[in-house]
């Protein structure tokens, strides 16, 4: 039997992931550059939570408009790579996490 959860976790883990995809996609962007159609398949793989196209493709324009990504051409495919700026906000946002988490002991 599957335990229940309370719309209050619920909405913890929509926070954690689908709310802050930008840290999902900085990380898989560190490992190697991507295509925005592969990412999705990839956050399933690696994070285990479905991620919603349309939302990761608004995810990427604000991400490279924020200056943490830039994209480029190939093979009629518009890849996407984590910059230094992206990478130092990727480490702030663990950072972020792992002390928060810390304090609830």
């Amino acid at each position: 039997m599957k335990a229940q959860e309370s719309k209050a976790l619920r909405r913890l883990k929509e926070s954690l992931t689908t709310g802050n995809l930008w840290l999902s996609i900085l990380t898989l962007l560190k490992k190697r550059d991507c295509y925005a159609y592969e990412i999705s398949p990839l956050i399933k793989k690696q994070f285990g939570f479905e991620m919603n196209l349309i939302m990761g493709y608004l995810v990427l324009y604000k991400m490279e408009a924020d200056g943490l990504i830039s994209s480029y051409h190939m093979e009629r495919k518009k890849y996407y790579k984590i910059i230094p700026f992206g990478k130092k906000q990727l480490e702030n946002g663990k950072k972020l996490l792992t002390s928060t988490a810390a304090r609830f002991g």
